[in-house]
């Protein structure tokens, strides 16, 4: 584990900060830190940078609310950049959108990036904006007992793909189910944040159960 003192600030004593969505990973800005806003930072746990425009110390959220909390902060190898991921309360951007970075310039069509993020943004416009044609919009206009059955339906058929030790085909079934619950997601109005907080939760509580087995409390 490194220090501040082990750090490389630049000749005007600041060093770049890529600012992360720890829970999707998605790059939400590109920043600078000085000494005392780095420090500042990882006392309060939330992100401070420093403004170049403003020549001042600028805790993210102050003003607007969108708070990020702090996971970790990791140096490159050089110790000259930081990459700083957060947990935020609100978007990143102060034009309002999730990051900053959300000006595409290029897309390889073959090597096209998937995310759970990109998917669940899918499924929510196949509710908002109906297609004909679409599966997923099928469900949603059908309803909460057919995509119910639909989730069923896809674990029981996880569960006899698995008890056949069919890796290939319980992979592909593990995708229809979780597609599916995405779908059952959407519908109720639970977001991968929601999912993401919980699972965090329980990593907690679990790590909490292991330390009291190790002291035999």
């Amino acid at each position: 584990m490194i220090t501040i003192n082990d750090l490389k600030f630049d000749e005007n004593g600041l060093i770049p900060a890529i600012i992360v969505d720890a829970i999707s990973g998605k790059v939400l800005t590109l920043a600078y830190m000085n000494r005392e806003s780095l420090g500042i930072t990882m006392e309060k746990e939330l992100t401070c940078l420093w403004s170049r425009s403003r020549q001042e110390l600028w805790l993210k959220g102050e003003t607007s609310g969108n708070y990020q909390h702090i996971v970790s902060i990791t140096a490159d190898c050089d110790c000259d950049a930081l990459v700083v991921k957060v947990e935020k309360d609100g978007p990143a951007c102060h034009m309002g959108t999730d990051s900053c970075f959300a000006n595409p310039l290029y897309e390889s069509e073959e090597r096209k990036e998937f995310t759970y993020e990109g998917l669940m943004g899918l499924i929510e416009g196949r509710k908002t904006e109906k297609k004909e044609g679409s599966y997923t919009t099928y469900l949603f206009e059908k309803g909460i007992d057919k995509i119910l059955k639909k989730v069923g339906e896809e674990s029981t058929e996880v569960i006899i793909a698995a008890k056949a030790d069919d890796k290939k085909e319980t992979v592909y079934e593990i995708a229809d189910l979780a597609y599916h619950v995405m779908v059952l997601m959407t519908q109720m109005g639970i977001s991968l944040e929601d999912i993401h907080r919980e699972l965090a939760s329980r990593h907690v509580i679990d790590h909490k159960v292991k330390q009291e087995k190790m002291t035999g409390n």
